[in-house]
């Protein structure tokens, strides 16, 4: 496999991210979809919050500096206090969904539209030194699994302890 056809790759399964959250959350009650891991994990509506807010606020904003400015700081994204601060728990989770899926998609349609060299255009991301594009995507998608699994296990703890 070239690197073109995992670039696709990754590309298809970030695109694919929603439909598969949309899956997972579709025939759970809505307290069920606050019910945090006894373990400390994120309840279901706290990783959909969180989802949207490091697509917008963080891979969004990273891939539009490192496109339009000369080896950007990028800041880390302190995902835990966003979720305290926010207080994802008493979101809508049709609401965060919905502008997590936007968000994505316009992120999609940017990253589609990209020449070779844009791919490999820089910024400084903190805590990991130089990252490009190519590598930012690779980012997206560890961060995107790391979640969806989260998510399984939550759900298989609830239909576990619903036994």
């Amino acid at each position: 496999m070239n690197l073109a056809e995992t670039l696709s790759q990754v590309l298809d399964s970030l695109a694919d991210t929603p439909e598969i959250l949309a899956a997972l959350v579709s025939n759970l009650q809505e307290s069920e979809l606050r019910v945090e891991h006894p373990m400390g994990e994120f309840s279901i509506v706290e990783h959909i919050c969180h989802l949207r807010d490091i697509e917008i606020e963080g891979y969004g904003i990273r891939i539009n500096r490192i496109l339009k400015e000369a080896s950007p700081a990028l800041p880390d994204i302190d995902g835990s206090q966003l979720a305290l601060e926010r207080d994802y728990n008493s979101q809508l989770i049709s609401v965060a969904f919905e502008q997590f899926r936007h968000a994505r998609q316009k992120n999609i349609e940017v990253l589609h539209s990209l020449e070779e060299e844009e791919l490999n255009r820089e910024g400084m991301l903190e805590g990991m030194g130089a990252v490009n594009l190519r590598r930012l995507l690779c980012l997206m998608h560890e961060h995107d699994e790391s979640h969806l699994s989260a998510i399984r296990v939550v759900r298989e703890w609830l239909s576990n302890s619903n036994q």
